[in-house]
């Protein structure tokens, strides 16, 4: 998608991606990453999600990715939290105690502007990309974060009735662009009550990631 493609959702609050509570699937299962109290958390394309605050709370630090800096204007008001803003690059730093967040674009973030990661919690970026982008973007992820262990929630649909974001990803496709470096590890499989956007039947699942020989 098109920077301006965000950036116009976000500016007529077109949001419906944006859900209002922390996710059930991070609740459930993100404890199985198994990660020390304090370990830093890294959300790409994170929006203004609810998880953030959950995570915080839990004692995770957060590092995230966002293209629209109005949603990170929002997430901190909503967090309570004044922000430091300083320039890295092309790339803009919001940060306050726990968390910073790199506002631009995701393939502009190096692994010295991110710094050190413990895990990855992708809800909402995998499915935001096309698939011409999606190859591109895992291959990124994987590089600036050493291939760190994630908790990955995707969807699966029929994109003949309907086309995304979120897109459908199917296993085959997760697989293909994690088994390498990945051991993938299906935690959890359920139907979208409603359907997906309340158009089109759809399974949402999640995903253990965990690194090949541990």
């Amino acid at each position: 998608m098109e920077a301006s493609f965000w950036h116009q959702k976000w500016e007529r609050g077109d949001i419906k991606f944006h859900e209002n509570e922390t996710n059930p699937l991070l609740i459930q299962h993100f404890g199985k990453l198994n990660l020390a109290n304090g370990s830093r958390v890294f959300l790409p394309l994170c929006g203004k999600t609810r998880d953030i605050a959950w995570l915080l709370a839990g004692g995770y630090r957060i590092a995230g990715a966002e293209l629209s800096e109005l949603a990170i204007s929002d997430l901190f008001k909503e967090l309570g939290l004044e922000p430091t803003i300083s320039k890295v690059g092309k790339l803009t730093r919001y940060s306050a105690k726990d968390i910073d967040i790199l506002v631009g674009d995701i393939f502009d973030i190096s692994t010295e502007y991110l710094g050190p990661v413990s895990a990855i919690y992708d809800r909402a970026a995998l499915v935001a990309l096309p698939a011409r982008t999606r190859e591109q973007y895992t291959s990124h992820l994987m590089k600036i974060t050493g291939a760190a262990p994630q908790l990955l929630i995707s969807y699966e649909y029929s994109q003949l009735l309907m086309d995304g974001p979120p897109f459908s990803v199917t296993e085959d496709e997760v697989k293909q662009h994690y088994g390498a470096a990945y051991q993938v590890k299906s935690v959890e499989r359920k139907n979208v009550a409603g359907g997906l956007k309340g158009k089109v039947a759809s399974t949402e699942s999640a995903w253990l990631l965990q690194k090949t020989g541990k």
